[in-house]
């Protein structure tokens, strides 16, 4: 049973930096890829950052440059620095993964993440 667990969100102000990370256990998948989510009000969830087991990342245009995602493959967690963070940013955050033959690279469609965290508030201010 693959488990995926969210922490480090928060309240901070407009170009405050956090740190998100995501503890996974319970993987059988020799390949795969993994992602951070984010569900704003009013808005649909959408993608913004894409990693694959070999490394490779992906992001979308409006967190290039501040956001990186990362992982630790002996701590078996994944991670999400976001710096100059803007109002735009508040959203529930969210891990998930995809196995591997469903990847192109970093990245997979929304719909083949077969495993989600249970999210992680992320709140700017202006």
């Amino acid at each position: 049973q693959v488990q995926l667990v969210e922490s480090g969100g928060g309240s901070v102000q407009s170009g405050g930096s956090l740190r998100l990370s995501c503890a996974a256990s319970g993987y059988t998948y020799s390949t795969y890829c993994m992602a951070w989510f984010r569900l704003a009000p009013g808005k649909e969830r959408e993608g913004v950052a894409y990693i694959a087991s070999d490394g490779s990342t992906t992001y979308i245009d409006s967190v290039k440059g501040r956001f990186t995602i990362s992982q630790d493959d002996a701590k078996n967690t994944l991670y999400l620095q976001m710096n100059s963070l803007k109002p735009e940013d508040t959203a529930m955050y969210y891990c998930a993964s995809a196995p591997g033959e469903y990847c192109s690279g970093p990245y997979a469609p929304i719909y083949e993440y077969n495993y989600w965290g249970q999210g992680t508030q992320v709140t700017v201010s202006s």
